[in-house]
């Protein structure tokens, strides 16, 4: 780490090694986090699941990966960021080689559902608000749009190749795959990653001053509540949260889990589903990084205003695209595509707008838990009334009438206030 930072100095800040290094860690637990949308159709050909079974573990494992990010984020402050990711890609890599042997639906829930679901919560957007916040002075919403866009970018690697792999040798395979590249990633992680820019010998990027911000003393878990009970009292806390509970429904939770399964249903083989999924991913790689770019020079309730309300309207157009060539999914992706999760950055920079640098990774840990939350009702509400009515239209129609709603809700966060990174949490 040492001879890597002596060869960056003058030549390139340490802070975006940090990035790309980072960058791999979320891409290859955005790999993992993909894998069910294409094992769900697999899984109820082989064991005879419902959709909705298969459904609920992808439901446990939304809800955990959200409602680990709290206390993750508190561990990083705790422990440090190295230990605690080091930990979190090992059991990702053993509980999803695991699962390569299940066989029962209670099997799914415990390692998918849980392990992974807990695993992946580690490794999220609490870690890139964590290291946004360490590394970087200036460009920090530019360091959060490529963090963010290494989702978008995992399902791009991922999903197309996942889904021939499966259409030629099943689905366990690509269970055995995704545990390997986690492990592949595991020591660039406890080799490359230092705890914060001193440990180099630098600066964050852009700051004027040392960085001598010190460890979070106390239990991680107490720590976290404190964090909520403060944050809980404001506002703007429960209007993040509902906002972010939305979106998670509208991407992971609805396309995330279901339109792989849903573009089966209108006769387009997994392999066509997924390569829209992942033309998706190209295009959000952009929208996201763009979407950092104009959160450091432009309102951000205004950029969420127009995400989550375009957002809204493509998905109240998706079922009659279907129906449609050029005009029909080519379009329904470039517009959600660029939209997918350009909501990240503006919600980070609102986040410490309001309660401050300090307390932000852990308060943001607490809204990343709402958008998880939303993501596993969503998962699991659409799985069952995909299994009731056998269309998914009235799923997507839902998911655009709630988006709609958000796009109302972000105008009143921080109202009246400048974006400014000084608002404290008190």
């Amino acid at each position: 780490m040492k001879a890597l930072a002596n060869w960056s100095a003058g030549r390139i800040h340490y802070a975006w090694i940090v990035v790309a290094i980072v960058f791999l860690v979320l891409l290859s637990t955005a790999g993992i986090r993909a894998t069910p949308s294409v094992m769900m159709v697999p899984l109820e050909h082989e064991f005879g699941w419902s959709r909705a079974t298969i459904s609920l573990a992808i439901s446990v494992n939304l809800a955990l990966y959200g409602l680990t990010g709290p206390f993750a984020a508190a561990a990083m402050q705790r422990f440090g960021v190295r230990p605690t990711i080091v930990g979190a890609l090992a059991v990702l890599a053993f509980g999803t080689a695991l699962s390569a042997r299940m066989s029962a639906p209670w099997q799914m829930v415990l390692l998918w559902g849980v392990l992974v679901g807990g695993g992946t919560g580690v490794a999220a957007l609490t870690l890139s608000a964590t290291i946004v916040n360490r590394w970087f002075s200036t460009h920090r919403g530019l360091a959060m749009g490529l963090l963010t866009a290494s989702s978008a970018t995992g399902q791009l690697v991922f999903l197309p190749m996942m889904a021939a792999i499966i259409e030629h040798h099943g689905w366990r395979p690509v269970v055995l795959m995704v545990a390997a590249i986690c492990a592949a990633v595991l020591p660039l992680v406890a080799i490359f990653l230092p705890e914060r820019p001193a440990a180099v010998a630098q600066r964050p990027y852009g700051a004027t001053h040392d960085d001598i911000a010190a460890a979070s003393p106390g239990n991680p878990l107490t720590n976290a509540f404190r964090t909520l009970f403060h944050a809980a009292r404001k506002r703007d806390f429960w209007l993040l949260f509902f906002s972010f509970f939305i979106c998670g429904a509208s991407t992971n939770g609805y396309i995330g889990t279901h339109f792989i399964a849903m573009c089966g249903d209108h006769g387009l083989s997994e392999v066509r589903g997924a390569s829209i999924l992942a033309t998706m991913g190209i295009l959000d790689l952009f929208g996201t990084t763009m979407s950092g770019w104009l959160s450091d020079r432009f309102n951000s309730r205004v950029l969420l205003f127009w995400y989550y309300g375009l957002r809204g309207l493509s998905l109240i157009y998706l079922p009659y695209a279907f129906g449609l060539d050029f005009f029909g999914l080519p379009v329904f992706a470039l517009f959600y595509g660029l939209d997918w999760i350009a909501t990240v950055p503006p919600t980070v920079r609102l986040t410490t707008d309001v309660f401050g640098k300090a307390a932000a990774p852990v308060v943001f840990g607490w809204i990343v838990a709402g958008h998880q939350l939303g993501a596993a009702t969503a998962a699991l509400v659409a799985g069952i009334l995909r299994a009731s009515l056998g269309t998914y239209t009235l799923a997507s129609m839902l998911a655009g009438g709630v988006c709609l709603v958000g796009a109302l809700l972000v105008l009143r966060i921080n109202r009246g206030q400048p974006q400014t990174n000084s608002t404290s949490l008190a």
